[in-house]
C-alpha cells in the first residue's frame, strides 16, 4: 500500500487524495517528530510560568481573559473538544473526514502548534486503522477554523463519541480504538485548541473538487466537440491563430482539445441543404471561451490550494524563537473565495452544456435531426425529459453559485465578528461538482445518439472511439423509447470515472 510521509513543510494535493480516497498509510518523518518535541518544550516552559498565555493557560475566544490554574488545564482541553463537538445534520462523507484529519495532522507536524509527538502519532494511527469520526454537515463558520467538524475528529482521538469502523459500521469510538490497539489521548495544555483551529475541512474539499473538475473540464471539451459535430457546426472557430490573439491559457487549451477530437470528421462545416455554415450559435461557437475561463479559474484555485497546503494554520502558533503568538491565520477567506469562484465557473459550464443539448433536441435548430432525437416522434418522446433533468440540475447550480463567502454572521459574543463561511462554500461546491457530472453525462448521451443518427457522414475517429466506449459501458444508442434512467446512470458513471478522457486520448494524444 502507498505510504505518505508527513514532514514539517506541508503536503501535496496528491498526498491528500491518496489518504482521503485511496486509504494510503501515513508515517511521520523523523524531522516532524523532532519539530513536535521542540515546540512542545516551549509550550511546557510557558505553562510553568505564572503569566497567562492564550491557549496554554487561558480560556478561549470571548473567554480568553480568564487565567486557568494548572490543575484545571487538562479539563479545559477536554472541555473545549466536548463543547465544540456540536455539529448537526447529515454525516459528512468519509473521504472528506479523512482529508480533514490528514490536513490537521499536516499542520500539527509543522512544529508550530505545540502538540506532543504522541498526539500526532495517534492521529496517524486512527487514519491508518480506517477509523473515521462521525462529522456532521453543520457547525463550521469557516473562522477559527472548521471548529465543529475538527472537534468531532478530536473527540474520537479521546475515545469519545461515535466513529465509523473499517467495516463501515458506526460504533462508539472507544470500542474501535481498543480493537485497533490505540490508546485514547489525554490532552494537555494547548492540545485541544490546536486540534480544532484550522481550515482543513474546506481545504480538503477544495483539493478533491480540483481533482474532479480537472477531469470534468476535459470531458466537457469532448462533449462540446461531439455536440458541434452532431449539429454539423464549423470547427474553423477552433483554429489556434484565432485563440492566440486572445491569449487566455484556458481558452487556448479548450479549443485545442476540441480541435483534436474533431480531427478527421466528415460532419463539421455542413448544413442539411448543402450550404456552408458561416456561424454557429454561441453555445457552440463560444464553448472554448466559457470552458477556458473556468480552466483559468481552476488554475487560480490550485495556486491558493498549494499555498494553503504549505501553511501551518493554528492560533496561537509556536515560533522558532520561542514565542507563542496569537494571529488570524485560521480565517478561511482565501479558501472560501476560490470555492465560490469554482461554483460560479462550474454553473456556467453546466449552463452552456445544457443549451447545446437543447439545441440537439429542437428540430428547428438541430439542422435535420429528428425531434428530441426520437425514433418515431409523437409515438416516442426521445430525450425530451432527459433535457428537463439537465435543466433542473443547471437551475440548482445557479442557486448554488450564490457566494457563501459574501456572507458573514457574528459569533462568540462578537469576538468572532467576521467569518468566512468557507465550509459552507465547500459543501455546496461538492453538490455543484456532482450536478456538473450529470449534466455532462446527459450532453454525452444526446450527442452520441445524434451523431449516430447522421447517416452517410463519418464522425471523427476520436468521436467514434467515445461512442464505442460509451456503448460498451451499457449506454444504449438510438431506438424506440425505453426506461431512460438506467442509461443516464450508466452515462453518469462513465463520465464520473473519467472514461470520456481515457476513450479519446489513445486517438488524440493527451488532452490539455
Amino acid at each position: 500500500m502507498h505510504t505518505v510521509v508527513v514532514g514539517t513543510s506541508g503536503v501535496t494535493a496528491s498526498d491528500v487524495l491518496a489518504v482521503a480516497r485511496h486509504g494510503a498509510r501515513i508515517e511521520l518523518s523523523d524531522e516532524a517528530v523532532a519539530a513536535l518535541a521542540a515546540a512542545r518544550e516551549i509550550v511546557d516552559a510557558l505553562a510553568a510560568k505564572p503569566e497567562p498565555v492564550y491557549g496554554v493557560s487561558t480560556g478561549f475566544g470571548a473567554l480568553a481573559t480568564r487565567h486557568i490554574s494548572p490543575e484545571l488545564r487538562a479539563q479545559l482541553q477536554r472541555n473545549i473538544v466536548r463543547s465544540h463537538a456540536a455539529g448537526m445534520g447529515p454525516r459528512v462523507e468519509r473521504e472528506v473526514v479523512r482529508a480533514l484529519m490528514f490536513l490537521r495532522l499536516k499542520t500539527v507536524c509543522s512544529g508550530h502548534t505545540g502538540v506532543r509527538p504522541e498526539v500526532a502519532q495517534t492521529m496517524a494511527d486512527v487514519l491508518n486503522a480506517g477509523i473515521t469520526p462521525v462529522v456532521h454537515e453543520y457547525g463550521s463558520l469557516g473562522c477559527s477554523g472548521d471548529l465543529a467538524p475538527l472537534s468531532h475528529c478530536a473527540l474520537t482521538l479521546m475515545g469519545e463519541g461515535d466513529a465509523e469502523g473499517p467495516d463501515g459500521v458506526v460504533r462508539p469510538a472507544g470500542e474501535l480504538l481498543a480493537e485497533a490497539g490505540i490508546a485514547p489521548v489525554e490532552l494537555r495544555e494547548k492540545e485541544g485548541l490546536a486540534l480544532l483551529n484550522g481550515t482543513d475541512g474546506m481545504l480538503g474539499m477544495l483539493v478533491m473538487a480540483l481533482a474532479d473538475l480537472e477531469t470534468l473540464y476535459k470531458s466537457a471539451d469532448v462533449t462540446a466537440a461531439l455536440s458541434l459535430e452532431a449539429l454539423l457546426g464549423t470547427d474553423k472557430v477552433l483554429a489556434p491563430e484565432l485563440h492566440a490573439i486572445r491569449p487566455h491559457p484556458g481558452q487556448g487549451a479548450s479549443a485545442a482539445n476540441m480541435l483534436a477530437v474533431l480531427k478527421g470528421s466528415e460532419l463539421t462545416g455542413h448544413h442539411q441543404d448543402g450550404a456552408p455554415r458561416v456561424q454557429d450559435a454561441y453555445s457552440v461557437r463560444c464553448a472554448p471561451q466559457v470552458a477556458g475561463a473556468g480552466r483559468d479559474t481552476l488554475a487560480h484555485a490550485r495556486t491558493v490550494a498549494e499555498r494553503e497546503l504549505a501553511s501551518a494554520v493554528d492560533n496561537p502558533v509556536v515560533l522558532p524563537d520561542g514565542r507563542v503568538e496569537s494571529n488570524g491565520n485560521f480565517h478561511g477567506a482565501p479558501v472560501a473565495y476560490v470555492l465560490d469562484f469554482l461554483a460560479i465557473a462550474a454553473a456556467d459550464l453546466g449552463s452552456i452544456a445544457e443549451r447545446r443539448t437543447d439545441r440537439l433536441l429542437d428540430k428547428n435548430r438541430s439542422h435535420g435531426l429528428p425531434p428530441f432525437l426520437a425514433d418515431d416522434a409523437g409515438v416516442d418522446s426521445g430525450l425530451m425529459i432527459a433535457q428537463y433533468t439537465q435543466a433542473a440540475l443547471v437551475s440548482e447550480m445557479k442557486r448554488l453559485a450564490v457566494p457563501a463567502s459574501a456572507d458573514s454572521i457574528p459569533s462568540s459574543a462578537m469576538q468572532e465578528d467576521h467569518v468566512s463561511m468557507g465550509w459552507s462554500a465547500a459543501r455546496k461546491l461538492r453538490t455543484t461538482v456532482d450536478n456538473l457530472t450529470r449534466i455532462v453525462a446527459i450532453e454525452l448521451y444526446a450527442a452520441t445518439r445524434a451523431i449516430e443518427l447522421r447517416e452517410g457522414l463519418t464522425p471523427a475517429p476520436a468521436s467514434q472511439a467515445v461512442i464505442e466506449a460509451v456503448r460498451a459501458a451499457g449506454v444504449q444508442g438510438p431506438g424506440p423509447d425505453r426506461f431512460l434512467a438506467p442509461d443516464l446512470e450508466a452515462a453518469d458513471a462513465f463520465v464520473r470515472g473519467g472514461h470520456v478522457v481515457t476513450a479519446v486520448e489513445p486517438v488524440t494524444g493527451p488532452l490539455a
